[in-house]
């Protein structure tokens, strides 16, 4: 007995394409190219967390910190690619910015015990 109409529709077998002039559908592998993910925000924020930590310097390692804040949540909505970068380039910025707080704290230390005058 052949039935004219099967009530699950028909599903065509893994990796097969539909037949010609069927529309995309999802599940067959292939379909519209995705367009690349844009990833130069979280390429900027590793740079200048990178060149904040190489040169000690306390200002490029808070904009480092916020780029990579930004291109972080832009990559977990799905908006934007680099991810794993805008990361690394929070912790990098952070690392920055505690180096730079030490040093401070370790000048206003040491001038303290020192007496400097600044006459």
């Amino acid at each position: 007995m052949t039935y004219p109409q099967d009530p699950y529709g028909q599903q065509q077998p893994y990796g097969q394409q539909p037949p010609y002039g069927q529309p995309y559908q999802p599940g067959y592998g292939y379909g519209p190219p995705q367009p690349p993910q844009e990833q130069g925000l979280a390429i900027a924020a590793l740079v200048v967390s990178i060149a904040s930590l190489v040169v000690c310097s306390g200002l490029p390692s808070l904009i480092g910190v916020i780029l990579g804040h930004i291109a972080h949540s832009k990559a977990k909505r799905g908006e934007a690619g680099g991810q794993g970068m805008a990361l690394a380039a929070i912790i990098i910025g952070y690392i920055g910015v505690a180096i730079i707080v030490v040093l401070l704290g370790f000048f206003i230390f040491v001038g303290i015990l020192t007496d400097w005058d600044f006459d």
